[in-house]
């Protein structure tokens, strides 16, 4: 029996654990840094199954690490748990039919993606004790993803630095090894501070603090034009100083993301952004604060360790979707619109693959893509990124939604708890044990993973993220 038949025999052994998981995980559709409910089911989950659990780790109440075994080489699976707001959806339902009206939704899907990492530490466990090896297998139970990025805290702590593998995988429309980077990430908000007065009556005793947002937005806006055309700034107005016309305000909050394809420039258009707050303030006698939330480095692909990936997901294959699931995954189709289902065909195009790989027609995508290392950066950002800047990290797109689905939407939300997510969920846990196991019988290539990081980042990981800024559990 090969490695790929050994992997998948020990990975189907959990197969209902891991539905268990992705389903009841779904159910709980629990906020970013609040997911009590997730996080007290993965404790008790780990610990059935013979792990250890470190729960509450880097001042996060619902972030986890559980482990198994001891010494090298150390495996690290990165799992996430957290929904997003208004994206409540009934289970395997193709029209919008929120569970409850305006709650939170699995709407990117990451019920699965922890299923997936959980079932693949648990076969990876087994891998290494059937051959009678040494090394230490981990689940990172990553809280926040969506809102307040967990890993970066997890980063700060030095919890990924011992690892030889870091390993995960993202629900999506196709399979493929992640090739690109993403974008380096600042969250901050600036608060501003002004006096109150009547508007019509004395407003020139009144200093707006709203007058400082919108002059602070300006002033960014024209900013836009003389920043690398790779970057991004988006804004929203938190708070807006009250309800009320005829008082002039005297609070107001605007968010800012700022992103590059690098840390340093990132960081670089910061001091910028706050260059304009101060000038935004001086032109209307406010005072503000800078109140930085998140940093999330860019995604720093491991070409070594995705070649590894890559050879695991062929093996392993495509989900093994049957008739049921392409009627459903038809019945979903219908509520995308034409542009979504293009996007399909540019995402291909972008991503420099064949655009016939996929037709038009297809439901499901029912293959895997060529390994083809991308220079590019992608739009989002991802606190995948700061893991991959502390250990060797690769990652993939496994199908568990109909092709065209958009993301962020009741569509995913509605997939993530059909047989289409459990069979996409099952095999990604089979290509993450694959490649693990890979990994760890060949020490050359370990070894190289390492030197790869190392020449790229120069040896040490340095948090963006000042240490007084705590995680955001509001």
């Amino acid at each position: 029996m090969n490695k790929k038949e050994i992997v998948s025999r020990l990975v189907d052994k959990y197969t209902q654990d891991i539905i268990e998981v992705n389903d009841t995980v779904w159910g709980y559709a629990e906020p970013g840094m609040k997911e009590t409910k997730t996080a007290a089911f993965y404790d008790a989950f780990f610990k059935k199954h013979g792990f250890k659990v470190d729960m509450g780790v880097a001042d996060m109440p619902t972030g986890f690490v559980a482990s198994w075994g001891e010494g090298k080489p150390v495996v690290g699976f990165l799992g996430e748990f957290d929904a997003l707001p208004t994206l409540s959806q009934k289970a395997g339902v193709a029209v919008k039919d929120p569970l409850i009206v305006g709650e939170y939704g699995h709407g990117c899907g990451h019920n699965s993606l922890g299923a997936g990492a959980a079932g693949a530490a648990l076969a990876f466990r087994d891998y290494l004790e059937e051959n009678h090896m040494q090394g230490t297998v981990r689940f990172y139970g990553c809280p926040g993803e969506e809102y307040g990025s967990g890993k970066i805290y997890m980063a700060r702590e030095g919890l990924y630095d011992d690892l030889d593998v870091c390993l995960t995988w993202h629900p999506g429309s196709m399979n493929r090894v992640s090739t690109s980077s993403s974008l380096a990430n600042i969250s901050v908000m600036f608060h501003f501070h002004g006096v109150t007065s009547h508007a019509a009556a004395t407003p020139y005793l009144g200093r707006s603090a709203l007058d400082a947002c919108e002059l602070m937005n300006v002033g960014v806006n024209y900013l836009r034009e003389h920043i690398i055309p790779e970057a991004r700034v988006h804004y929203a107005y938190r708070d807006v100083g009250g309800i009320a016309p005829n008082v002039v305000q005297d609070h107001a909050t605007i968010h800012y993301f700022v992103r590059a394809p690098k840390m340093s420039q990132a960081m670089a258009i910061f001091e910028r952004v706050k260059d304009i707050a101060w000038g935004a303030a001086r032109m209307t006698g406010t005072t503000y604060e800078v109140d930085l939330k998140e940093a999330l480095y860019d995604y720093l692909p491991n070409r070594t360790l995705e070649k590894v990936m890559q050879e695991a997901f062929e093996e392993v294959g495509a989900p093994p979707f049957d008739e049921e699931d392409f009627k459903l995954a038809a019945e979903f189709r219908k509520s995308l619109t034409q542009a979504n289902l293009d996007e399909v065909r540019n995402g291909l195009i972008r991503s420099h693959q064949d655009p016939d790989l996929i037709k038009p027609d297809d439901v499901l995508h029912t293959g895997v893509l060529p390994y083809v290392p991308l220079d590019e950066h992608s739009p989002g950002s991802t606190d995948v990124g700061d893991a991959s800047y502390c250990a060797p990290t690769a990652q993939f797109n496994a199908a568990t939604e109909c092709l065209g689905t958009p993301g962020h939407s009741w569509q995913i939300a509605g997939q993530s708890c059909s047989s289409i997510a459990w069979k996409g969920t099952v095999t990604a846990a089979k290509v993450l044990a694959l490649t693990a196991a890979k990994a760890i019988d060949d020490p050359e290539m370990l070894k190289r993973a390492k030197e790869e990081l190392v020449k790229a980042t120069g040896g040490k990981y340095v948090s963006a993220l000042p240490p007084e800024v705590k995680p955001n559990l509001g």
